[in-house]
């Protein structure tokens, strides 16, 4: 069983690497550019052929969400015409794609946790360019499965765990903004998810194909996000700044942000038993990775 993973360098693509496959004959293959290039159909036919998979992951997508506002075309191109480049690729190959996509899709103007059949409605560049990726893989490959995740961090790369530690370290005070609620969710732990998944789908049972959402459990502001990763490094020696919680007009950024942006996780659950542990044991995880490292 062969999978390929689009996006080499990215914080899912590197978890997956690191993943525990089901069966050791299984192989993970991770593809980036110059080998694997999702806005051009050509070198994403080429990467196919080479690889033959037998299921294919797409982790690679543009996600710098204020740079997006001033680069729209770039954040297209890879998140929707690449998107549907290896959609297309896919479905020519008779092969199942898994397609990660973000609850960024959504407004954010909701009380209770976003479901899968929900209006959507993105209110900055990145989260139409996801939105557009969506539908261009629904539209291409009939075998797929959308995964949409939220504020992810892990070990690599860069995010706001990482983030936080560097500014921590720097400064006796953070604000950090305390009127966005989501869910923190942690790379390696979407990578076991996705495992297995990709597993069941190599048992050739007919899969509820279509889109499911996929976070660690919980909910939380960026503000306790960060307490609990002062809370982390504190149990290793680390000192942490004072924080103070901060409104999002407080903090002006180019892009906006959903204001609520909780995605629920049943529809994955019923389908395929994936139910992630809550976020702050996540998060434990990844301040204990980063500070042994």
């Amino acid at each position: 069983m062969r999978v390929l993973v689009a996006g080499r360098n990215g914080q899912l693509a590197q978890a997956l690497a690191e993943a525990s496959l089901p069966d050791p004959q299984w192989q993970m293959i991770t593809a980036g550019r110059p080998d694997l290039d999702l806005t051009d159909m050509e070198s994403v036919k080429r990467a196919m052929d080479h690889h033959t998979p037998d299921i294919a992951i797409n982790a690679a997508a543009y996600t710098a969400v204020d740079k997006a506002e001033s680069e729209p075309e770039a954040a297209f191109a890879l998140n929707e015409t690449g998107a549907g480049n290896l959609a297309s690729a896919t479905a020519a190959a008779g092969v199942p794609l898994i397609h990660i996509s973000t609850d960024y899709v959504f407004s954010g103007d909701s009380t209770r946790p976003w479901r899968e059949g929900d209006p959507t409605g993105p209110v900055n560049v990145y989260g139409r360019s996801k939105l557009a990726g969506e539908k261009a893989v629904a539209a291409a490959n009939p075998k797929h499965l959308i995964l949409r995740t939220a504020w992810v961090h892990s070990p690599w790369g860069n995010n706001f765990t990482k983030t936080m530690l560097r500014l921590g370290a720097e400064r006796e005070e953070l604000g950090v903004v305390g009127d966005q609620s989501g869910t923190p969710s942690y790379a390696p732990d979407l990578a076991a998810a996705i495992t297995t998944i990709a597993a069941k789908l190599a048992q050739g049972n007919a899969a509820p194909w279509g889109i499911y959402h996929l976070t660690n459990a919980g909910v939380a502001t960026w503000y306790d996000f960060a307490g609990e990763i002062f809370r982390a490094a504190q149990r290793h020696g680390y000192k942490s700044p004072a924080l103070k919680p901060i409104t999002t007009a407080d903090y002006p950024t180019p892009a906006a942000r959903p204001r609520y942006s909780l995605l629920d996780n049943g529809k994955i659950g019923e389908a395929f038993g994936i139910r992630l542990r809550d976020w702050r044991r996540a998060v434990t995880d990844c301040v204990e990775r980063l500070m042994a490292g």
